[in-house]
């Protein structure tokens, strides 16, 4: 039976907050480059050393062409027309620092950049434009051993399907076939699905870089689908956890353990989620006390002592947010879970608001603290 519902979700997980940073006075800088999301060959979309975007669409028959990014976006930017049939705009302000969704109105209709890649979000596969971070090195591509990512299907009684999920293997886990690995069961938001974390959110190369600092214990992340796009936005409220709480404690959990080799206990498993995942993570996490034993909101929502009280004490629960949702509601449910004997930590991204920038930057300070 689910113990609690949607009412006790934070409503601010879903704030929708602007991907601009503050507009400056200052000209932009014209060193625009294209974005590290392009298409092989692609000169546009390109950003610059402000952080500023600029997109450049063909569409000689239009009559108009805006681009809408992120969760905000002040109406969008307005490109205009060219002589040569190009489209050209450039956002009003400064993007925040870090990967964002994007899409393009032509005459009405929506479509994706023909110069970008395409990301797995808003319940369609949309166009994605990477703003250069000042702390970019957690996440890069560096010289180090690296784990793997790798695709399994599991059987799925509950649904009647076999059902997708991703499995990272830390560095070495081939090799050293004795070893067993802590697992961290790793949440995506809604709209998006199994892929995020992987290709929005580079955990993997997260992970490759702080076990290569020797900042964290070497772990195993699973990352499947939450079954959350079913759900139309603003019907939130008439989500229900227990098919997903099903997949995940009755049939994946078992199926990970059987077939890696994991500390299949609770002392050693983790549940985290970003958004409408951490969600699900406090939903399953009260419903089964005894399967995990760290607990982590990305943006997702908070614990409070009475949530917990009664039950098998978590090792450590993490909250974390961007300066530019509720902070100040973390860092109070943080104290208070401290005030009442809890190992609780809270994170506040600086300059971020409802992005993976936030949840990438949640990721690298949470995987330090996990199975100590």
């Amino acid at each position: 039976m689910t113990r609690i519902t949607l009412a006790t979700f934070v409503v601010a997980t879903f704030l929708s907050v602007t991907s601009f940073s503050q507009t400056s006075s200052t000209a932009i800088a014209e060193d625009f480059k294209p974005s590290s999301l392009n298409q092989p060959g692609q000169e546009y979309p390109q950003v610059n050393s402000q952080g500023y975007a600029r997109f450049r669409i063909n569409a000689p028959k239009a009559d108009s062409v805006k681009v809408s990014l992120g969760l905000g976006g002040r109406g969008g930017t307005r490109l205009t027309k060219g002589a040569d049939g190009f489209w050209t705009g450039t956002t009003e302000g400064p993007m925040d620092e870090g990967f964002h969704y994007y899409n393009v109105t032509v005459d009405g209709g929506k479509f994706n950049d023909p110069g970008a890649k395409n990301y797995y979000g808003s319940v369609r596969w949309e166009s994605g434009i990477e703003i250069p971070a000042h702390d970019q090195e957690f996440y890069a591509l560096k010289d180090v051993p690296h784990g793997h990512v790798q695709q399994i299907l599991f059987p799925s009684k509950s649904t009647g399907t076999s059902r997708r999920a991703f499995v990272y293997t830390p560095p070495g886990y081939e090799k050293n076939q004795s070893t067993k690995y802590p697992v961290l069961y790793l949440q995506h938001g809604w709209g998006e699905d199994e892929t995020a974390w992987s290709n929005q959110g580079h955990a993997n190369l997260i992970m490759d870089n702080l076990i290569a600092e020797g900042k964290t214990k070497p772990f195993i992340i699973v990352m499947t689908y939450g079954m959350t796009n079913e759900l139309k936005w603003g019907k939130l409220r008439e989500f229900k956890i227990d098919p997903f709480q099903t997949v995940l404690t009755e049939e994946l959990i078992p199926y990970v353990d059987a077939n890696f080799r994991t500390l299949s206990n609770r002392d050693n498993r983790a549940m985290a989620g970003l958004s409408m995942g951490g969600m699900e993570t406090k939903m399953i996490t009260l419903n089964k006390p005894e399967t995990f034993g760290y607990y982590g909101l990305l943006s997702g929502g908070l614990y409070n002592p009475d949530d917990l009280k009664d039950e098998p004490k978590p090792k450590l629960v993490f909250i974390s947010c961007g300066s530019k949702e509720r902070p100040e509601g973390v860092k109070k449910a943080v104290d208070d879970l401290k005030g009442a004997g809890y190992n609780a930590v809270s994170y506040v991204s600086e300059g971020t608001g409802h992005e993976f920038q936030t949840w990438r930057r949640s990721l690298h300070e949470l995987a330090p603290l996990l199975f100590k």
